[in-house]
C-alpha cells in the first residue's frame, strides 16, 4: 500500500522481539531462556499497546463521524454550505477508518501480506482516495470561507445547497481518478530482510529495486495531497486575514454594525476551517516524511532498526487519527454542534422513545425510575434542540455557516 508499505513494521517488529544472539556455550541455556522469556513479554506488551491504540482510533472515529453525519441529516439547520463539506470529510474518514485501519492492524502480527493481490489493489485506491477527500475538501472549503469573508452582505444563491453537493462529487471523482495509477501500479513484491537472510511478500506501488519509480512516486504523493493543497489553502488564508483588516477600515459607517456581525460569525467559521487544516497538516506530516525516507534510502532490503519501527507506528497511528479528531474539533469550537452532538450521542446510549410514548409514561406511571430518568433527559434534549432552531442558536449559526 501507499503512503507507507504497509507490511514492513511486522517484519521490523519480529526482529527485535524475536532475535536473540546464539550462546557460545550450554551452560548458559537457563539464561538465554529467560532472556527469550522476558523479550517475548515484551513483544507481547509492544502489541498490545499498538492494538489498543488502534481500537481506541477507529471506535473514536466511529463514534464521532457516525454522530456528525446524524447530526448533519437530522437537523435542518445544520444542512449547511460548509457542513456539506465537514460531513463529506467524515465520510472519507469512515472509509478509511473501516478498511485500512484493520488492515494495518494486522501487519504487526502477520508475515506476509493476507488479503492478496485484489485486496492489496483495492485498499491502496480506498486509502489514497480518502487522503485525497480530505485535502482536496478542505481546500475547497477554505476557497468557500475567502468568498464569503470578501463578500460578508452577499446572500446565498437559491440553488447553493446543490451546486455544494456538486462540488463535493467533483471532489470525490478526482480523488477517484488520482488514486487510479495507485490500483494499477500496487501489487505484491518482493522484500528482502538482511538480518534474517530471507524474502517475503509485500503489497506495494513498486519493487524495492526500482530507485526511480519509488522516488518519483513518493515525491508526487507529497507534492500532490499534502504540499500543493496547503500552499493553496495558505494563500486562501493570507487574502481572508487581509480582507479581514481592510474591511474594519474601510467599512462605510451605515453598514458597520450588520456586517461586523456578519464578519464576526464568518470568522470563526474560519477559525474552525484552519483548526481542521492544521490537524491534517499535523497527522499526515510524519508518515509522508517517512515515506519519502524509505523512498530515498531502501535499495534491495528493508530497515530493520528500532527507530524504524518506532517511528512507523508513530506515524501510521498519527495519520490515521486524523479520521476521527474532526467530530472533537467541532465539538470544541461550535457551540451549536455541541449541543446537538450530545444528543445523538446520549440518546443513542439510553434508545429515546418518541416523545408521545415518554408523555404518556411520565403521565401514567408506567416507567421506571431508570427509564423515567432517560425519557427525561432526552425529552429535555429535544426541547433544547427546537429552541435552538427557532431562537438565537439558528439564526447565529445560519449568518456563520449558509454564508
Amino acid at each position: 500500500m501507499s503512503q507507507g508499505q504497509l507490511t514492513l513494521p511486522n517484519q521490523t517488529f519480529h526482529l527485535i522481539t524475536d532475535d536473540i544472539a546464539p550462546s557460545a556455550s550450554s551452560i548458559f541455556n537457563d539464561s538465554m531462556d529467560e532472556r527469550r522469556t522476558e523479550d517475548t513479554s515484551i513483544g507481547s506488551q509492544i502489541l498490545c499497546t499498538i492494538f489498543l491504540t488502534y481500537s481506541v482510533i477507529i471506535s473514536v472515529g466511529l463514534i464521532g463521524n457516525v454522530a456528525l453525519i446524524k447530526v448533519f441529516f437530522k437537523i435542518k439547520s445544520m444542512q449547511t454550505v460548509p457542513n456539506i463539506f465537514i460531513t463529506s470529510l467524515a465520510f472519507g474518514d469512515l472509509l478509511l477508518l473501516i478498511t485500512c485501519v484493520p488492515v494495518d492492524a494486522t501487519q504487526y502480527i502477520a508475515d506476509t501480506w493476507l488479503f492478496g493481490r485484489l485486496g492489496c489493489k483495492l485498499l491502496s485506491f480506498i486509502q489514497l482516495t480518502s487522503v485525497g477527500v480530505s485535502v482536496f475538501t478542505l481546500t475547497i472549503l477554505s476557497a468557500d470561507r475567502y468568498k464569503a469573508i470578501v463578500k460578508p452582505l452577499e446572500l446565498p444563491a437559491s440553488d447553493a445547497f446543490l451546486k455544494t453537493c456538486g462540488k463535493v462529487a467533483c471532489v470525490w471523482i478526482f480523488a477517484m481518478v488520482l488514486a487510479i495509477p495507485e490500483a494499477v501500479f500496487s501489487d505484491l513484491y518482493p522484500f528482502y530482510n538482511p538480518a534474517k537472510n530471507e524474502s517475503f511478500e509485500a503489497c506495494a506501488p513498486y519493487p524495492v529495486s526500482e530507485k526511480n519509480r519509488q522516488e518519483a512516486h513518493s515525491l508526487l504523493c507529497f507534492l500532490v495531497f499534502y504540499i500543493i493543497p496547503l500552499t493553496v489553502i495558505s494563500v486562501y488564508y493570507v487574502l481572508i486575514a487581509r480582507a479581514l483588516y481592510k474591511s474594519t477600515i474601510e467599512m462605510p459607517a451605515e453598514e458597520q454594525e450588520h456586517a461586523r456581525k456578519q464578519i464576526e460569525s464568518r470568522k470563526r467559521v474560519a477559525k474552525t476551517v484552519l483548526v481542521l487544516v492544521g490537524f491534517f497538516a499535523v497527522c499526515w506530516l510524519p508518515n509522508h516524511l517517512l515515506y519519502l525516507y524509505r523512498s530515498f534510502n531502501y535499495r534491495s532490503s528493508i530497515d530493520s532498526s528500532t527507530l524504524h519501527l518506532v517511528a512507523t507506528i508513530f506515524s501510521r497511528a498519527l495519520a490515521f487519527s486524523n479520521s476521527c479528531v474532526n467530530p472533537f474539533a467541532l465539538y470544541w469550537l461550535s457551540k451549536t454542534f455541541r449541543q446537538h452532538f450530545k444528543t445523538q450521542i446520549f440518546c443513542f446510549k439510553f434508545k429515546c422513545p418518541r416523545r408521545s410514548m415518554v408523555t404518556r409514561n411520565l403521565a401514567t406511571g408506567l416507567a421506571s425510575a431508570t427509564r423515567s430518568t432517560q425519557a427525561v433527559f432526552c425529552l429535555q434534549m429535544e426541547q433544547r434542540e427546537e429552541e435552538t432552531e427557532k431562537g438565537e442558536g439558528q439564526k447565529d449559526f445560519r449568518e456563520a455557516n449558509i454564508s
